[in-house]
C-alpha cells in the first residue's frame, strides 16, 4: 500500500481569537493511502493545548507507518497508537479506504441515513461591538458559537444578543473561567437565553461541577478527551462534544457516542478548523448531536477542492465522494 504524508497550511479569513491564543492559519497533516488503484484520505489539525503541531503528528505517523499494510482497519489501529491527532487523520484515511474498497458510502456501513445538518457559525472574541456586528453579517446562520473568557463576557454576550434576537447562542470559554466566575455569569446568561456553555473551566479543575446544578446546560470539550475520561466527564457535564482531532478519530468517536447515547447524555460535534476533509468524518458523528459545530472551513480563506456546500440558512450538504467516506 503506498502511504503519503503531506503538511497543508490554510490561512484563515481574518484571525481568529479564543482563551489565550490568535490563531491566523490552519496547518493540517493529511494521510492519502492508495491500495489496489483505490484512494482513501484523512486530514487532522491536532490539539493546540496539548501541543500537538502538523510536524509533531508527521512524525508519530513516520514512527508507526511501516507497520501499516494493506491489512490494517480502523479497529486494529487503535491497538497500533495512542489516542493523538495523527491517528485521527489514519483513522479517517483508512475508513474512507474501507468504504471505497467496498463500493459503498460511510452510512451504508454504519447503517446510518443520513440527514443534511445545520452548523453553528463561530464568533472569535472581539471588541462588543465588533462581535456584534459579526453576528448581524450571520444572520443566515440560525445557530451562533461565541467564544469568550473572562474579560466583559456578559456585554460582549448582550451586544450579541441585542444584535441577533432570532439566534440560538452556545458559548465556548476555552477553559477561561474560574468556578466563582462561572457561577457569577450564569444569571446572566440564563437570562440572555444561553443554550450551552462549553468548557467554562480548566481541564483538571472542574471537580467541583459533580453535583452542582446549573441552569444552564455545561459542555465537556478539553475535559474529555476519549473513552478513557468519558466516565468522570459524564459526572460534571450535561453536553459532551466530540472532536475527531483530540480523540483520535472516527472509530473512537463512535464509542463515545453509544456511551453518551447510553447515560442519555447530549451530544455535540466540534472541530479544530480544519477543512472539510476534516469535517466530513465529523459529519458522521454529527448525526447523532444536538448541537452541530462544523463551520471550520467557513473560517478559512480557502477550503479543499470538492468541499462541503454550505448554503442558507446555515445548511450543510452531504459529503461528496469526491471528498470522503
Amino acid at each position: 500500500m503506498k502511504i503519503t504524508i503531506d503538511i497543508v497550511a490554510y490561512p484563515m479569513e481574518v484571525p481568529f481569537a479564543i482563551t489565550g491564543h490568535v490563531f491566523y492559519d490552519t496547518e493540517t497533516v493529511r494521510v492519502t493511502l492508495e491500495h489496489g488503484g483505490v484512494v482513501g484520505r484523512g486530514e487532522s489539525v491536532g490539539t493546540y493545548y496539548l501541543n500537538e503541531t502538523a510536524v509533531s503528528m508527521k512524525n508519530d505517523l513516520e514512527a508507526v507507518i511501516g507497520k501499516v499494510d494493506s491489512h490494517t482497519t480502523p479497529e486494529s489501529l487503535q491497538d497500533l497508537m495512542p489516542l493523538c491527532g495523527a491517528r485521527n487523520a489514519l483513522d479517517c484515511a483508512l475508513w474512507d479506504l474501507k468504504v471505497k474498497q467496498a463500493g459503498k458510502r460511510i452510512w451504508d456501513l454504519l447503517d446510518i441515513t443520513p440527514k443534511e445538518l445545520i452548523t453553528v457559525f463561530t464568533i472569535g472574541m472581539e471588541e462588543p461591538a465588533v462581535m456584534a456586528e459579526r453576528a448581524a453579517a450571520a444572520r443566515q446562520f440560525p445557530q451562533l458559537k461565541i467564544k469568550l473568557d473572562a474579560d466583559r463576557p456578559i456585554e460582549r454576550l448582550e451586544a450579541i444578543r441585542a444584535a441577533r434576537q432570532d439566534a440560538t447562542l452556545v458559548i465556548d470559554v476555552n477553559q477561561g473561567w474560574s468556578f466563582d466566575e462561572l457561577k457569577d455569569y450564569l444569571p446572566s446568561c440564563q437570562k440572555l437565553d444561553i443554550a450551552m456553555i462549553e468548557q467554562p473551566l480548566p481541564r483538571g479543575d472542574d471537580a467541583c461541577l459533580e453535583g452542582f446544578k446549573s441552569p444552564v446546560p455545561l459542555g465537556a470539550d478539553e475535559s474529555c478527551l476519549g473513552m478513557s475520561e468519558f466516565e468522570i466527564a459524564a459526572q460534571r457535564y450535561d453536553v459532551l462534544n466530540i472532536k475527531l482531532d483530540k480523540c483520535g478519530g472516527l472509530s473512537e468517536g463512535l464509542a463515545l457516542v453509544r456511551a453518551a447515547q447510553e447515560k442519555n447524555m447530549q451530544l455535540m460535534v466540534g472541530n479544530m478548523t480544519g477543512t472539510s476533509l476534516s469535517m466530513a468524518p465529523s459529519y458522521v458523528i454529527a448525526q447523532f448531536c444536538r448541537f452541530v459545530d462544523i463551520d471550520g472551513p467557513l473560517l478559512l480563506a480557502h477550503d479543499i477542492e470538492n468541499g462541503l456546500e454550505y448554503r442558507a440558512g446555515g445548511t450543510v450538504g452531504l459529503p461528496s465522494v469526491a471528498l470522503w467516506g
